[in-house]
């Protein structure tokens, strides 16, 4: 299994703040190889919703390459993206809810 390196000391960052970037990089690591009961099929999975719903292209990549690497079909990759299409639908409905009670509010006054 060949997986991606999540590397948060690129420059120009990294040349700046390197302390941070190293504890960004270690903390990363430890996320997704670390001990823990999600295996790292599912943690990667997981990193590709969120990345769809955060719409970070590099997020998006790096991921995506890990699932496949560690083993993640098309199908599974599918799922996780209407997995996190649901969770943005479900933001907008919340939200459609706040602003109906919000127009209530401003006829009511």
């Amino acid at each position: 299994m060949t997986v991606m390196t999540h590397n948060h000391r690129t420059a120009p960052l990294g040349d700046r703040a390197s302390s941070m970037g190293q504890a960004l990089a270690a903390f990363n690591a430890s996320v997704f190889t670390g001990p823990g009961e999600i295996p790292r099929k599912y943690r990667e999975l997981m990193a590709v919703a969120v990345a769809l719903t955060t719409q970070c292209e590099g997020c998006i990549k790096v991921h995506t390459n890990d699932a496949v690497a560690c083993g993640a079909s098309d199908e599974e990759l599918a799922e996780a993206t209407y997995i996190a299409a649901s969770l943005r639908a479900g933001g907008a409905v919340v939200y459609g809810l706040k602003s109906l009670a919000s127009a209530e509010r401003i006829r009511e006054s």
